[in-house]
């Protein structure tokens, strides 16, 4: 009796389907019902955004698009501080496609994404849209190219998110940041400022990041799958300007210093070592973490 009753419990509090587990039939109800609100979502907003470009060059429906987008996957996203509108480089640790979601729902910004995302179908379209800066790690020489677009586009006065992790983690790692994409800041254009970002999904940020060998399409659908919703704080802390740095490096580094010990205020806990080696951006996980 006692015994059933905390597996009741315990199943009661399961985030949901863990990676490589069979999606029942209800997951699969929940991944049809929110694709049926994500098309209704993006109906709505494309048309909108087109013809507003008509008359204005910004146009506020990607940005709607994607908070609309974030509440129907089950984020229920909660901002602390106040995110910069323009002229701004964002730099933050990353987990989960979620991530584009919510940031840009919450302040607008486009990103810088691997060259593989703007084939995808709809998603590179939508993308698109969003202004994203589409990059390739393979390319070693088109980085000048791809530094000329990033350029461009904080000349054009958006903002822009960079995930210099380069790859996603559990919620609970900082991996080092990767500074190629930084070079844009190299010197840095006048009147901009960066400003540092943390993402926190609390309890089920190792659920939902996308790590180890899940493949996209899986992920996509355990989070779809998922029942109820879940919190992500995402925390806009305070800017700098780069100007006074050396580099980007030296931009990178002073921005790890202040997401690192606010993540571990978040979390209430130490960070902790990456479990999974990830080949693209050459990082091993320790032994003691395997």
């Amino acid at each position: 009796m006692v015994s059933s009753l905390i597996a009741r419990r315990k199943a009661r509090r399961q985030v949901g389907p863990e990676r490589g587990a069979a999606i029942t039939w209800m997951g699969w109800m929940r991944i049809v019902l929110r694709g049926v609100a994500l098309v209704l979502a993006m109906l709505l907003c494309v048309p909108l955004h087109y013809l507003y470009r008509v008359v204005h060059y910004g146009s506020p429906f990607p940005k709607l698009f994607l908070f609309l987008a974030a509440r129907i996957i089950g984020a229920r996203v909660r901002v602390h501080g106040v995110p910069l509108k323009r002229d701004v480089f964002y730099i933050s640790n990353h987990l989960s496609w979620v991530d584009i979601l919510a940031l840009g729902g919450a302040s607008g910004t486009a990103f810088v994404a691997k060259a593989e995302l703007s084939q995808a179908p709809i998603v590179g379209w939508l993308a698109r849209i969003n202004r994203t800066v589409f990059v390739s790690r393979e390319d070693r020489m088109g980085v000048a190219d791809q530094i000329n677009r990033l350029k461009e586009a904080l000349a054009d006065n958006w903002s822009i998110t960079v995930f210099p992790e380069g790859t996603c983690t559990d919620g609970k790692s900082l991996l080092p940041f990767k500074t190629s994409m930084l070079r844009v800041l190299e010197p840095p254009p006048p009147g901009v400022m960066v400003q540092p970002v943390v993402l926190d999904y609390g309890r089920v940020a190792e659920w939902i990041g996308w790590i180890g060998t899940e493949d996209g399409v899986s992920n996509g659908k355990r989070i779809l799958s998922r029942r109820g919703s879940f919190r992500l704080e995402v925390h806009f802390l305070e800017p700098f300007d780069p100007q006074g740095l050396a580099g980007r490096k030296a931009i990178a580094a002073e921005a790890r210093r202040r997401i690192e010990p606010a993540l571990e205020a978040a979390l209430g806990e130490p960070l902790r070592p990456f479990a999974f080696d990830v080949a693209p951006v050459r990082y091993e996980a320790a032994k003691s973490a395997a």
